[in-house]
C-alpha cells in the first residue's frame, strides 16, 4: 500500500494481487473474468452451476425479512456501492435487459481517501480487503446481501419485481 499526495489531500492506493482475488473468487465458487486496472479491479463473477440465483435481495421486501436478519453487506440500490466497503456491485444483464440471476460484476477501487475505514473503523489494508471480498463472495452464495433502496442495482432472489400499489 502507497500513500499518494495530491496538493492538499491524501490517498490511499491499494497494491491487490490479481492472482490472490481470483483464488479467493473461485474458492466462493465463481467463475470469474479480471480486469486489473490502473485504478481500479473489475472482476466479471458467474455462478453458473448455482441452482438458485445469488442472494441479492430487495431489503425493504417484508417477505424478505429471514433475509434481513442475517445478512452482514448492503448495497446502496442507487450507487451500486457495498456499504463501508470499497466495492460496487451491478447487475449483469441478457439482451432483453434482465438481470441474470448468476452473474454480477464486481469493483474495487484501488485508491481511496486516507481517512476511508471499513466497519469498526478498522483501517483500510489489502489483507483488510481481501478478507471483505471473501465475506462478501460467501454472503452471496450463503447468507444474502441486502439491496437498499434505487432502481440501478436489482436484486436477484426473493420478489424480484417491486410491489405494486394495493390501494
Amino acid at each position: 500500500m502507497q500513500v499518494l499526495k495530491a496538493g492538499a489531500n491524501k490517498f490511499l492506493l491499494l497494491e491487490l494481487d490479481p492472482e490472490f482475488l481470483e483464488n479467493i473468487a473461485r474458492q466462493a465458487g465463481f467463475e470469474f473474468r479480471l480486469d486489473d486496472q490502473s485504478r481500479r479491479v473489475v472482476i466479471d463473477l458467474n455462478a453458473e452451476g448455482r441452482q438458485t440465483p445469488l442472494l441479492l435481495f430487495d431489503a425493504a421486501d417484508p417477505a424478505n425479512l429471514h433475509w434481513f436478519s442475517r445478512c452482514q453487506f448492503y448495497v446502496d440500490g442507487l450507487s451500486g456501492s457495498v456499504l463501508q466497503t470499497p466495492i460496487q456491485l451491478a447487475n449483469q444483464n441478457d439482451p432483453k435487459g434482465r438481470a441474470l440471476p448468476h452473474s454480477i460484476r464486481l469493483q474495487i477501487n484501488k485508491e481511496l481517501p486516507a481517512n476511508f475505514r471499513l466497519p469498526n473503523k478498522v483501517p483500510v489494508t489489502e489483507q483488510m480487503v481481501y478478507h471483505v471480498l471473501h465475506n462478501f463472495l460467501n454472503a452471496l452464495m450463503n447468507t444474502g446481501v441486502g439491496v437498499c433502496g434505487g432502481k440501478v442495482v436489482r436484486p436477484l432472489a426473493g420478489r424480484t419485481e417491486p410491489l405494486g400499489n394495493r390501494n
